[in-house]
């Protein structure tokens, strides 16, 4: 596959089966990821989320089934494979004693780049990262999302063509985890495809472009974003927020044959529509909303139904 070429999948998992002795780890797990998209891969814990990526990233190999990175089958092709690609575990080990600079330079050399070239190099991940300020600082001393960021600079030193990130989120505050996810919708639309794992679904819900759901190492679900929703919420529900308050609207909408609910959410600028099932779609919702000229400031999905589309696709009881 050239890295051109936009009409086969960056990874392509094929009936992938996996056993660590008595424990089935996978099952015959199947899903692609197109180049460019920002995916999900979403499971409960213990759901074979890490064992899953530890296989792409060449770190373990496939028992039966294949594995495929940019066209090349991770067994016997592993060089090329790994030339493309950047792993982020969701346990990372930094060299606490090394200042940020030190331990991204490291690495470069690590891949053979030039000393002329490093210090480019570091400066380039840094900004990326927003860590320009943070060069000369120990690793120690930085906070967990700091640390967080030091090592998705680290996983870019190489500029791979694929990031695969672990729970790259797990451990944030929330602040921390909104500007994790600004940075990841940077690099997108750089062109890098982005495969990153979560046990929350609705942490990835606005960030991504498509979804594969896993559970008890068997492929649930994978697809765009929108299509989960529309396969599993059986009342479409959508969540507006307009300019101003929508106190005069919400009788309005309550008066609509193919609407069940209209909520006023706290914000009295914010509503949550419940619609009845296969009568109405966001674009003939949206008209009609436009149709009585208020200013919309955003429009999508509510999330609550991600919650319920996971709950539906994956099962109940404890995890090994």
């Amino acid at each position: 596959m050239s890295e051109s070429d936009n009409s086969q999948p960056v990874i392509d998992v094929e009936k992938v089966t996996f056993s660590f002795k008595e424990h089935r780890a996978l099952e015959r797990v199947t899903f692609q990821v197109w180049p460019g998209t920002l995916h999900g891969f979403v499971g409960p814990n213990g759901a074979g989320k890490t064992t899953t990526l530890k296989l792409i990233c060449t770190l373990l190999r496939p028992q039966l089934g294949r594995v495929t990175v940019f066209g090349h089958d991770v067994r016997e092709d592993m060089p090329a494979v790994r030339r493309r690609l950047g792993f982020m575990p969701d346990h990372f080990s930094l060299y606490r004693q090394m200042t940020v600079f030190e331990y991204l330079d490291f690495f470069a050399a690590a891949y053979g780049f030039p000393l002329k070239e490093r210090d480019r190099i570091v400066s380039d991940v840094l900004a990326l990262t927003d860590m320009d300020g943070r060069r000369d600082s120990l690793i120690q001393s930085l906070s967990r999302g700091l640390q967080q960021r030091v090592s998705l600079a680290r996983v870019l030193v190489n500029d791979p063509d694929l990031l695969l990130l672990d729970e790259p989120a797990s451990g944030l505050d929330p602040r921390a985890r909104i500007e994790l996810m600004e940075i990841l919708r940077a690099l997108r639309e750089m062109g890098k495809t982005i495969f990153i794992s979560s046990h929350i679904l609705t942490e990835l819900a606005e960030l991504c472009d498509s979804v594969t759901i896993i559970d008890r190492g068997t492929t649930r679900f994978c697809g765009p974003m929108d299509e989960l929703l529309r396969r599993n919420a059986e009342q479409p529900t959508y969540k507006i927020r307009l300019e101003s308050p929508a106190n005069g609207l919400v009788d309005t909408l309550r008066n609509m044959l193919e609407i069940v609910e209209v909520t006023l959410l706290d914000d009295p600028r914010e509503l949550r529509i419940v619609c009845e099932p296969h009568t109405i779609n966001a674009n003939t919702l949206l008209n009609r909303l436009m149709e009585h000229n208020v200013e919309i400031v955003s429009f999508g999905h509510d999330q609550r139904h991600l919650n319920e589309a996971f709950m539906h696709l994956t099962q109940e009881g404890v995890r090994s």
